[in-house]
């Protein structure tokens, strides 16, 4: 069966700094008329950061669409639709961890919720880290947590990390 939604017809709703709504008529494999609303995001990185000593670094950080603060990896969007994202992950480990890493492992990228958000998050493992001094974007407020690998899933298992791009990276980090 062809399972590919064929485009009729697309309605921008709304156009944001780092995303916009659009609502599309497709035509399914059956032939039958649906709507599909797509959020489109400047997609980004995430970082897992390792120390020397097998320490994680993780960032506390309130997230007003879900009113909780939550723990995640350091992650963060691409500033230009052209920003290379070994560049950018470079950028956002710097400003929310404070550290620069001597050595980058690609870990792939995902799709966080495909449904309905079009966007790439880009997966890298940081590795040989310095300091180097934090430097948060305007309006960021982190809190940065140090763990090691047992207590990181053991942080996954009883929920205390929730966020997929934390859990997606680390499982992949476990695999290589």
């Amino acid at each position: 069966m062809d399972l590919i939604e064929k485009e009729l017809s697309k309605e921008v709703i709304f156009r944001g700094k780092i995303l916009s709504l659009e609502k599309y008529n497709v035509e399914l494999p059956n032939k039958d008329i649906s709507t599909r609303e797509v959020v489109n995001h400047t997609g980004g990185v995430a970082i897992l950061p390792i120390d020397n000593e097998g320490n994680i670094y993780l960032v506390k950080q309130y997230r007003f669409p879900i009113r909780k603060v939550l723990v995640e990896i350091p992650a963060g969007k691409f500033d230009s639709p052209n920003e290379d994202p070994l560049e950018c992950g470079k950028r956002e480990l710097a400003e929310e961890i404070g550290k620069q890493a001597n050595k980058w492992i690609e870990l792939g990228y995902i799709y966080t919720t495909p449904g309905f958000l079009a966007g790439k998050v880009y997966l890298y493992l940081a590795k040989e880290l310095t300091e180097v001094g934090v430097n948060p974007d305007d309006g960021e407020f982190v809190e940065v947590l140090k763990v090691t690998t047992e207590e990181m899933k053991e942080m996954i298992k009883k929920g205390e990390i929730t966020d997929s791009k934390s859990i997606c990276a680390f499982y992949k980090y476990l695999l290589i």
